[in-house]
């Protein structure tokens, strides 16, 4: 049998026997051949594994060990109790590895996303995922359109935004600042908008969406203005709008999150910052069912995810970024 006593099964509560643990310090005794070397397997004194074998053959009525100073020799009993034990204890091991492995996060996760936060939020993260949580399968649906977790099959969303009062319960991950970014060709070609009222001037873009607001927040002079933003290109994708504006199409209201890498390359720069509300919009990972009665699978997911998703960088806003 492996060398596995090492459960701390020894100790005996009240009336209670401990068998499993007796039988497993015997079993090591006669494969270490003393005592002492058993104690040191155990990290127990030799004295009290002497202890345990005595309390054992008490129980049972008959010796088993053959003690003398220099030697230590089975008797038939012992060696009887010892081979059928190594079975019942490797028995024991295999039942407890899988009870412990149906325990483990195992199966297939569903997760939708839109497709610009599916491609920037998970798709990096899904390999320590997975290497994490070996039992685990993922499948990713990356859609912009908001699908029914129900119909849909689906476990886990990810979603933007405050959430409608619903059946499904969220877990935050984090949230974003919103910005006005336009790319340095356009700019140069239309000019840097100074004020809000001058956006009457430039193309703006925005989301066809039905739940899309159609206005653009600023403060003015200490007052929150709703300026309607009267887009004249409007698409259901936000890779698709971010990349018009790399593109230079026009001016678009996107999440720092989404824009973070092409400020940073210089593709895109913000504007209206002075006017900027400093609203933040929140991304929860939302399911359907009680938290704590998930699957391990799924509790696994969004464990991970509100471990290892950190969105601080997308609250505040480098200076140097701002036309």
């Amino acid at each position: 049998m492996p060398e596995t006593p090492h459960r701390s099964l020894l100790q005996t509560h009240g009336s209670e026997v401990n068998r499993s643990g007796e039988l497993e310090v015997l079993v090591l005794v006669a494969e270490r051949g003393s005592l002492s070397a058993a104690a040191r397997q155990l990290d127990l004194s030799p004295s009290a594994v002497s202890k345990t074998v005595s309390r054992l053959e008490a129980r049972l009525g008959v010796q088993l060990l053959q003690r003398s100073t220099r030697h230590l020799q089975l008797t038939a009993e012992g060696a009887q109790l010892v081979e059928q034990g190594k079975r019942l204890l490797a028995d024991l091991d295999a039942l407890e590895a899988r009870v412990a492995a149906r325990s483990a996060p195992q199966g297939v996760v569903r997760i939708t996303a839109s497709t610009s936060t599916g491609q920037l939020l998970l798709v990096p993260k899904v390999p320590q995922l997975l290497e994490q949580h070996p039992g685990l399968e993922l499948e990713l649906l990356f859609s912009d359109p908001v699908v029914d977790l129900v119909a849909e099959g689906i476990d886990i969303a990810i979603r933007w935004g405050q959430l409608p009062s619903s059946d499904m319960v969220a877990r935050r991950l984090g949230c974003t600042r919103q910005v006005i970014v336009g790319a340095p060709d356009y700019l140069a070609r239309h000019g840097v908008p100074l004020h809000p009222q001058e956006l009457q001037t430039h193309r703006r873009m925005g989301w066809s969406y039905p739940r899309a607001i159609p206005h653009w927040p600023f403060l003015v002079e200490g007052q929150r203005v709703m300026v309607d933003a009267g887009e004249v290109l409007r698409v259901n994708d936000g890779d698709v709008l971010r990349s018009l504006a790399v593109a230079g199409a026009g001016l678009a209201r996107l999440s720092l999150f989404h824009a973070w890498k092409d400020l940073e390359a210089g593709h895109l720069q913000v504007v209206l910052e002075d006017f900027n509300c400093g609203d933040l919009e929140p991304i929860h990972a939302v399911y359907l069912g009680k938290p704590d009665r998930l699957p391990p699978r799924t509790r696994a997911v969004l464990d991970f995810l509100q471990a290892h998703v950190d969105l601080r960088h997308a609250e505040l806003l480098p200076a140097p970024w701002q036309a």
